[in-house]
């Protein structure tokens, strides 16, 4: 379908669906067969009608050889003796020859059969409106029957295929369930069917494998964490000391702090990929004030806003407190706070707190409107990017807010600026 997802027809509704089609088709299948052999009925009966009436005829004509027409209820005989007495038959039937005839006359059908008796001629007309008429009522007879038998059909075929799937569906219902790495059931139970047992068994071996790569997984970056914070801590503990020597020059001193700050920066980041690696809290909820959050997730970047120019603006009440994860909104703030002092160089950083949105709002070069739908994708970069990051930043704020049931949201104007809002 052109590649767009689009409504399917479930797999119950699939199999009532075949099932009505199919038994939907047997039955006009049979009801054309009741209907010509309806009409090979009526066919023979009238044929066999006139042949008597025609029999009946001979056998008076020999005791009447001057024999007339008769009538019956939707039968017609005439004899005719002569040439000149075929005007005194009806109009329809005068220009019939010998043979058998279906004519209509004044909305009616006749079948007529015509022969040669005794010197004269027999013209037999049989007036077969009668079994036209149920003949149609036959037809509307047998098409509400069809109707009826296939909407019993559709309501037994649903409810069979509801029992077909039932095991299919509370297999499908566990398994939305299931969280990796964490102890259940297996899925194959007795008394399933074959076809599902061979399916929950399938799940259950996918669901080990599963478990196994995640428990390498979680080793992995629980074994990197380690072996990466221990230089790192070394490094901090290193820079501290050398900043507290007054006998650096100032050239050396400003080389410690960027070290520092690279190693800082370096941190979160190994922070952040163990957060989009594994699906983990980083701490737990607590009540917090909104100001002193800002302020101590923005105290390693004011060194860097001074050295670039840049003013820092914070309007958020004193009283604002929520009730959050403290590290995860650090994490997301210090994501958006960096980006905005990235591609700020002249004018301001701003952060907001108004009715439980969160803003920061910068002066920098904007985004083009095509890209705004991509800047939370993982390593995507734009085109004018500042050289040394990853395009993790954003996407590592766009996974934090999903998990706690937060919206981020961009807006921006190029050359004026970008409005990052944080709706907690």
């Amino acid at each position: 379908m052109n590649g767009k997802p689009g409504r399917h027809l479930g797999l119950r509704a699939r199999v009532a669906l075949a099932f009505t089609v199919a038994f939907t088709l047997m039955m006009c299948a049979l009801g054309l067969a009741l209907f010509n052999a309806f009409e090979d009925m009526e066919d023979t009966l009238v044929e066999r009608l006139i042949n008597d009436e025609v029999s009946l005829i001979v056998e008076r004509l020999k005791e009447n050889p001057r024999l007339a027409a008769s009538t019956n209820p939707h039968l017609y005989s005439y004899l005719v003796h002569a040439p000149s007495d075929v005007n005194s038959l009806p109009a329809y039937l005068r220009p019939l020859g010998i043979g058998q005839h279906e004519i209509f006359e004044q909305g009616n059908q006749f079948q007529v059969t015509v022969r040669d008796v005794n010197g004269g001629r027999l013209y037999v007309a049989y007036d077969v409106s009668l079994f036209q008429q149920r003949e149609r009522q036959f037809v509307i007879f047998l098409g509400l029957a069809i109707l009826a038998v296939v909407g019993m059909s559709l309501t037994l075929a649903y409810w069979l295929s509801g029992v077909l799937v039932r095991q299919i569906v509370a297999l499908a219902k566990t398994v939305e369930t299931l969280t990796p790495g964490s102890a259940r059931p297996p899925l194959a139970q007795p008394g399933q069917d074959a076809e599902v047992a061979k399916l929950a068994r399938a799940f259950d071996t996918y669901q080990a494998r599963l478990d196994a790569l995640l428990l390498r997984e979680q080793e992995f970056t629980a074994n990197a964490s380690h072996e990466l914070r221990t230089p790192l801590t070394a490094i901090h503990t290193s820079c501290e000391l050398l900043a507290a020597d007054h006998t650096l020059s100032a050239k050396s001193a400003q080389r410690v702090a960027a070290i520092a700050k690279a190693a800082r920066r370096m941190n979160t980041e190994i922070e952040a990929l163990l957060l989009l690696a594994r699906e983990q809290t980083p701490g737990e909820n607590q009540t917090v004030s909104i100001a002193d959050i800002v302020n101590d997730t923005l105290e390693p970047y004011r060194a860097e806003l001074h050295a670039r120019g840049l003013a820092l603006e914070l309007d958020i009440a004193p009283d604002a407190v929520l009730t959050l994860n403290l590290r995860a909104l650090q994490l997301v703030l210090s994501n958006l706070v960096r980006n905005a002092i990235q591609y700020t160089t002249q004018g301001r950083v701003t952060v907001r707190y108004r009715d439980g949105a969160l803003q920061v709002i910068d002066t920098g070069a904007g985004i083009p409107e095509s890209q705004l739908g991509k800047i939370f994708e993982r390593y995507y970069r734009a085109d004018d990017a500042s050289p040394g990051g990853m395009g993790l930043g954003l996407a590592i704020v766009k996974r934090l807010c999903d998990q706690f049931g937060w919206r981020i949201q961009a807006a921006s104007v190029v050359g004026h600026g970008s409005t990052f809002t944080l709706r907690l």
